[in-house]
């Protein structure tokens, strides 16, 4: 935010860390700090270079290489080899190719003819903006500050007042060859300026030492702070005329309105969603100029690439909150988007545009709730989420101290469908075959659990982990985080005979991830008795656990995905003692078999809206699993007339295959029947039990 308490960004170079690092390590070092405050510039965005002398492989002689962040890159996590390097030389020597602005697109094919020590990282279109600036060290941040000043109407009078001549000013001009000609004739012209306000996109600085570039960049961000500070309107964008929701009401609105924009916006791809109601969000879609600026568009180029143009207002009132009045009007709403996009592509586009993208809206703004995004996959939307908080960062700043200016439409069209981004989202690598989906699994912080978490996860798909044990539970969520990253990892804890808290769970996972397509049944117990000795409380827990809370998590999965009506998987995972009878375990048995046909009964429900459901049934996976623990084991052992250590060899040696079952196997027929390689399955059973003739289906 730009007037919060403690809102002066803090100076983080370390001099003991930075001693004895080469040019090129402080560069980097520079990056890390400058990209670890949203506040200076926002994920992906923003760049830094420096100028060094390096001795060149094939000469043996020293020359000048530019050290510039790549293509694609994010200063905050960059690492060495997220640098691109080119002879200055050679750049210099492109301004004899350059054939003016109609052409300077074509420039960016000459750069990989400068590449020096044949380094792989691609060089960036901002790459000239930062060889012609003649100073060693060279940062181009988007601070919130700096860009309210930029998308000002007043933006260069603005720039004036707070920096006088030390900072300089140039209009709007996208990114590229023709960009950094001016900016090096703007240095050439004003050698005693320290950076310049680019109109509309963010700001420069540039010194001959790395620790200097740093804290110059600081000190012109935190001047345009306190300017903002001390000016801002009592009222931003107008006051409000909405009041927030309640905390846990907000969450709930969220939670049902969630999977059904999720619904409509997954038509050609699932898509993942992110939910955020900080103060910020709040104070702009409670105030009274929120739709006229959310009209307006976003101006900063990073900001409409991650979020579109503009946002869709979800028509809600919360002061009087019927969310069911608003979910039946938003198809409507939906459709009214897209129209108006498709208009906004047609009357932009230039003969050679690309197709047009997916007209959905990105960013949903909703009154006394928050706001709602919506990607490919879930860092997507969290970072597109984040995004709009520095537009909306930014609005409040251009609009307390001038008139907040969005990027003409033509300009904003021409950098969407850029044929350099295009060939930039082309070179993307093609999405696993879960992206975009959420699952849940239920008992999964247990073996069977945990394992198919992990195989759904390295599909690409976002899962939140379900047990009531809730150390477990934390412990199984840390390490998949560490494998595949916090964003794709959620956990709620979760007694399944628990109606009450089945729809809780599935209501966080509606707003963790803004819906559901696959569901895994998988939570257990295990018991083992004569009948005669099977007591009342034993035979309703195995009923409760294994049927009552197989049905009552599907029932509550069958809300959700009829709701969103985009299909979805449900795959219980029962067990070959549902088919094939085992001595002293009928409760145990019993209720396995009553899962299976509930399966069964639910497969021919769920046809028609495109859901799905199938079993795996194992056999006797002692690694990892909880139900193996304790009694069940010991009284397995001893109807066998065996030790425990023998239990496992003997459950081999019966298989008809002679072979161990585990986890992983049992999540491997998991994954199959959740993906779409099983797209024509329902109703059935795969047995992973090493070959079991009494569990053959019949």
């Amino acid at each position: 935010m730009l007037t919060r308490a403690k809102s002066r960004l803090e100076n983080l170079w370390d001099d003991g860390k930075a001693a004895g690092m080469s040019e090129p390590e402080k560069l980097l070092y520079r990056s890390n700090l400058l990209g670890s405050d949203k506040r200076i510039t926002n994920y992906g965005g923003g760049n830094t270079s420096a100028k060094v002398m390096e001795v060149d492989p094939l000469t043996g002689e020293r020359a000048e290489v530019l050290w510039v962040k790549g293509s694609g890159g994010d200063v905050g996590s960059i690492t060495m080899d997220g640098f691109a390097t080119l002879y200055m030389d050679k750049l210099r020597a492109l301004k004899g190719k350059y054939r003016g602005p109609d052409h300077e697109d074509e420039m960016v094919g000459y750069l990989p003819h400068a590449t020096f020590n044949l380094n792989p990282r691609a060089a960036s279109i901002d790459t000239p903006l930062h060889a012609y600036v003649p100073k060693a060290h060279v940062d181009h941040m988007h601070p919130d500050a700096i860009i309210a000043i930029a998308a000002s109407k007043d933006s260069r009078k603005l720039t004036q007042e707070i920096y006088g001549d030390r900072i300089g000013w140039l209009p709007w001009k996208r990114p590229g060859y023709e960009l950094g000609l001016w900016l090096e004739k703007f240095c050439l012209e004003n050698p005693d300026a320290d950076g310049v306000v680019l109109e509309s996109h963010g700001l420069f600085t540039w010194a001959d030492d790395a620790r200097e570039c740093y804290e110059l960049t600081l000190e012109i961000i935190n001047e345009g702070i306190a300017y903002f500070e001390k000016n801002e309107a009592k009222k931003p964008f107008g006051g409000a005329v909405h009041k927030s929701l309640k905390a846990e009401e907000r969450r709930a609105v969220a939670a049902k309105l969630m999977p059904a924009i999720r619904g409509y916006v997954s038509g050609n791809q699932h898509m993942v969603g992110h939910f955020d109601d900080q103060d910020a969000v709040l104070d702009f879609v409670n105030a009274a100029d929120m739709p006229a600026l959310a009209a307006l568009g976003t101006s900063c180029p990073d900001h409409f690439l991650r979020t579109k143009i503009r946002p869709l207002v979800v028509d809600f009132d919360p002061a009087n909150p019927d969310t069911d009045a608003v979910i039946a009007g938003l198809g409507a709403q939906i459709a009214a988007y897209r129209d108006d996009y498709a208009a906004y592509y047609a009357r932009c586009k230039r003969p050679d545009s690309p197709a047009m993208r997916d007209p959905n809206a990105v960013v949903y703004l909703v009154p006394g709730v928050g706001m709602i995004t919506f990607a490919k996959d879930k860092a997507t939307a969290r970072i597109s989420g984040e995004f709009y908080v520095n537009a909306i960062n930014v609005m409040r700043g251009a609009s307390s101290v001038s008139e907040y200016v969005g990027l003409p439409e033509q300009e904003a069209f021409d950098i969407e469908y850029w044929l350099l981004e295009e060939a930039k989202l082309q070179r993307m690598p093609k999405p696993k075959s879960l992206a975009g989906r959420v699952a849940l699994v239920t008992g999964g912080a247990g073996g069977i659990g945990s394992a198919t978490a992990a195989r759904y996860l390295k599909e690409g798909a976002c899962v939140v982990l379900a047990d009531i044990a809730e150390d477990a539970l934390t412990a199984t969520k840390d390490r998949l985080a560490q494998d595949f990253g916090k964003d794709v990892v959620r956990t709620v804890v979760m007694n399944v005979t628990d109606e009450g808290a089945v729809a809780r769970s599935f209501a966080e996972a509606c707003v963790e991830f803004g819906g559901m397509d696959i569901l895994v049944s998988n939570a257990g117990i295990a018991s083992s008795a004569p009948v005669e000795e099977t007591t009342l409380a034993l035979w309703n827990r195995n009923m409760e656990i294994l049927s009552t809370g197989y049905f009552l998590v599907s029932r509550e999965a069958f809300r959700l995905m009829r709701g969103q009506g985009i299909g979805g998987a449900i795959v219980f995972v029962a067990s070959k003692n549902g088919l094939a009878a085992s001595p002293n375990a009928s409760a145990y048995c019993t209720a396995k078999a009553s899962e299976i046909h509930l399966a069964r009964c639910l497969a021919l429900e769920g046809a028609e809206a495109g859901i799905r459901v199938n079993v795996v049934n194992p056999d006797a996976v002692l690694k990892g699993s909880k139900i193996w623990e304790g009694e069940w084991l010991d009284q397995r052992a001893s109807t066998y007339g065996t030790d425990k250590e023998g239990l496992e060899e003997m459950y081999r040696n019966r298989s008809m295959l002679k072979r161990s079952v585990l986890p992983e196997d049992i999540a491997e027929a998991a994954y199959f029947l959740a993906s779409d390689a099983s797209a024509k399955s329902t109703g059935n059973i795969i047995n992973v039990d090493a070959g079991n003739k009494e569990a053959f289906p019949r």
